[in-house]
């Protein structure tokens, strides 16, 4: 199969959203991307790592190697279209970044990674840089937890 013609096929099996995706942040539209595009997309806001999404693939029938898996991701960081976590335990994992601010817990004995935004929060945060003289450019907090314990 020639490139060209590759990246028609890429292109034809990929859904109008990941192709425009692909292309905004000026990458070319090849079947490895939009695979693992489409399982970052379908993950539903869960964080995956880059043996997630080649476990996902095998199950699909998809013949990508995990070194290209890597590179993809790679480059989808590079272009902004993901975000690489490396959390407790040292294993990156990476989300879909849709442009909307969020910090994590994690969950210290299942691994559970939990999203969320508190407004107040983010004041605080201000506040303080402003306080040092300064303002917040971008961050990023996570907070390590475990379950309370049951009484």
């Amino acid at each position: 199969m020639s490139h060209r013609s590759s990246t028609r096929a890429a292109e034809k099996a990929a859904a109008p959203r990941e192709t425009e995706d692909l292309r905004k942040a000026g990458l070319k539209v090849t079947l490895p991307r939009v695979r693992i595009l489409e399982i970052l997309e379908k993950a539903g806001g869960r964080h995956l790592t880059a043996e997630e999404i080649f476990k996902e693939l095998l199950e699909q029938q998809g013949d990508i190697g995990l070194a290209t898996i890597y590179r993809v991701l790679m480059q989808f960081e590079a272009a902004g279209i993901v975000i690489k976590h490396n959390f407790e335990g040292g294993q990156s994992v990476f989300e879909l970044d849709r442009g909307e601010h969020h910090d994590h817990m994690i969950d210290l004995d299942t691994g559970k990674v939990i999203e969320f935004v508190d407004a107040e929060i983010e004041r605080l945060q201000k506040s303080i840089a402003a306080r040092h003289g300064y303002q917040i450019e971008d961050h990023r907090m996570v907070l390590y937890v475990r379950a309370k314990a049951k009484a």
